[in-house]
């Protein structure tokens, strides 16, 4: 008895131990984490086709305007600093107005007189032309005519009473100095209570979003540069960003040593470029056919696979992926490919371990 009871209660815990193994077993297995890949890129921006050349250049705002009053007085308040962000329409500085009410109010009272003097003569006019109508010869010729005269004199007085009220009016008016457009403020060379003269500047201003850069090109060279041509922007203040830019602007004579002022629009809408800074250009001095094409390593390309298109990863900033892309190439160069199609400037390219990677692979970049 004591054995069957031992053995079956032997049975009975290996039983328990089996159903416990196999439904540990059915337990899914827990998910697996994907390890965010680091990748090394580049930034597409060197040219492979036409003269590349470098110039060095300056920041210059497309839109500037000078501000100062219309009428000259004495500064009574400044709203506006440097650096601030302006709107159109907004008070920027106010002149002492009480001068120039008190002319206006003087000027209102010779407006009314005039208008008195007005109403009396065309009284007196049309009561002598009455008493002519009435009784022939009663009233000479000569005071009708003095008559007529007095009452087209008051009415030129109050016409030029009634220009100078408006005059006085607009002075009033402009006793507040008003933004002409949405803009920021460059300089600022005026204080409150100071006297200032009309015409006299007081404020620079510029557009925030309207950058160009001003550079100088060799009358050896300025045969090819032309109105749209394409470039590219560097500022050495913000390393390894690149902007593109455009021709918009080329001087027909020469400035100092020989060398053309030429001008391109930077399309960037970036607060950080502003007025003064260095900015760095790059040309493709060459025939305006003649197309860009960009070099990136042949470490770059996709293994075809049997395919016949290359590839190349680019690398999207939004959301931290990377993005199968087409390209037309055009041989390789220095174990670099001319890329004649498929890419621009500013984009980022996977340039190692590009077997591995697979298109919407989210990736980091690998730190330079």
């Amino acid at each position: 008895m004591p054995m069957s009871y031992c053995t079956q209660r032997l049975r009975s815990m290996s039983l328990i131990i089996l159903v416990s193994a196999l439904a540990a077993c059915s337990e899914p297995p827990p998910p697996l984490t994907e390890t965010v890949r680091a990748i090394r890129t580049i930034t597409v921006s060197e040219p492979a086709s036409g003269k590349i050349r470098r110039f060095s250049g300056v920041v210059e705002a497309a839109t500037t305007s000078s501000l100062s009053f219309e009428v000259p007085g004495n500064v009574q308040e400044v709203k506006v600093d440097v650096g601030d962000s302006i709107s159109k329409g907004q008070v920027l500085a106010r002149l002492d107005e009480q001068t120039f009410q008190l002319n206006l109010d003087a000027v209102q009272a010779t407006v009314g007189r005039a208008e008195a003097e007005l109403a009396d003569a065309r009284r007196e006019w049309d009561r002598l032309r009455r008493v002519v109508e009435q009784s022939p010869g009663l009233i000479s010729e000569q005071a009708l005519d003095q008559a007529r005269t007095n009452y087209e004199t008051a009415r030129k007085n109050l016409g030029y009473s009634s220009s100078r009220l408006n005059l006085a009016r607009r002075d009033l008016e402009r006793t507040e100095l008003r933004a002409p457009f949405d803009a920021v403020i460059a300089s600022r060379e005026v204080d409150a209570f100071q006297e200032v003269n009309r015409g006299q500047k007081l404020f620079d201003l510029y557009v925030e979003d309207a950058m160009e850069a001003a550079i100088s090109i060799p009358e050896s060279e300025i045969q090819q540069v032309y109105l749209g041509l394409a470039g590219e922007v560097r500022f050495p203040a913000s390393p390894g960003q690149t902007h593109k830019a455009v021709v918009t602007e080329v001087s027909r004579s020469a400035g100092a040593a020989n060398a053309f002022p030429v001008r391109l629009t930077i399309y960037a809408e970036n607060s950080r470029i502003r007025p003064g800074l260095t900015a760095e250009v790059t040309l493709i001095l060459g025939g305006e056919q003649e197309e860009i094409a960009y070099l990136i390593p042949v470490a770059a390309l996709v293994p075809r696979g049997g395919g016949t298109e290359s590839h190349v990863y680019v690398f999207d900033d939004a959301t931290s992926t990377v993005k199968k892309t087409a390209i037309e190439h055009g041989g390789i160069r220095d174990n670099n490919v001319v890329v004649n199609s498929g890419l621009s400037a500013g984009d980022i390219v996977a340039t190692a371990g590009v077997s591995f990677l697979r298109d919407g692979q989210q990736v980091r970049l690998m730190e330079q």
